[in-house]
């Protein structure tokens, strides 16, 4: 009589492993972020209330009335002196003041550099008509066949115009690095060499940040052959 093997069990223990390990993985990618969002959005609430608490007198500050301090009180308070600073200074009397104090701080040899420059970098990132860092593109980079994530800026005035070679017109980049995309490389680049992509700022550094692991709905779209062509050289 032929001997009747059983079928061999599935090694429960290595089940039990394998889904461990992947309940561990989901609540990592589900609680990772949720915690890494809380933590920045607590620092910028404290730091802020840390810069803002102490240059307000002690009749307006909660802890006076309560026995517990209110967190984001300074950052309120910060928000609003800031929405009435832009206010004040969006009519004739705030905008005469501010022009005085400009003034005044044309006349000092090491301080006026110094605001020129965060002024007019302040205003080119936060102006809404400009069109500096609100486009992404593709620059061939580090060598030839090999394509980077760009930023682009303002083109090149005045004496860097005027001593790039060639009549061809240029624009300025700015390639970050992965995955921290607040360094990087910025150079001048002719702009019928650059590729402008259909993705947003946010989308593009989102690419950088996660080395090409977030695909933004945009890049589907080169992928389906909708990006736009190179034009030649």
């Amino acid at each position: 009589m032929d001997r009747i093997i059983p079928p061999a069990m599935p090694p429960a223990p290595r089940q039990a492993r394998s889904r461990l390990r992947n309940y561990f993985l989901t609540g990592l990618i589900v609680a990772g972020p949720l915690a890494i969002t809380l933590y920045i959005t607590w620092w910028v609430v404290t730091t802020v209330d840390a810069w803002v608490k102490p240059l307000l007198p002690g009749q307006f500050q909660p802890e006076t009335y309560l026995p517990f301090a209110i967190p984001g009180y300074g950052l309120v308070v910060a928000l609003f002196g800031l929405t009435l600073l832009g206010f004040l200074t969006a009519n004739l009397v705030g905008r005469t003041l501010l022009d005085l104090g400009e003034t005044f701080l044309a006349r000092m040899p090491l301080v006026r550099g110094l605001y020129k420059g965060v002024k007019q970098i302040f205003e080119t990132v936060f102006s809404q008509s400009g069109t500096s860092f609100r486009t992404c593109g593709l620059v061939e980079f580090p060598v030839k066949g090999m394509w980077s994530i760009v930023f682009l800026s303002e083109a090149p005035r005045g004496a860097i115009a005027a001593n790039l070679p060639g009549p061809r017109a240029y624009v300025s980049v700015f390639l970050p690095c992965t995955p921290n995309p607040t360094t990087g490389f910025y150079f001048y680049v002719p702009r019928d060499q650059v590729i402008e992509l259909p993705l947003s700022v946010d989308d593009g550094a989102k690419l950088v940040m996660s080395a090409g692991l977030i695909q933004p709905d945009e890049v589907e779209l080169l992928r389906e052959g909708r990006a736009l062509e190179r034009e030649p050289a």
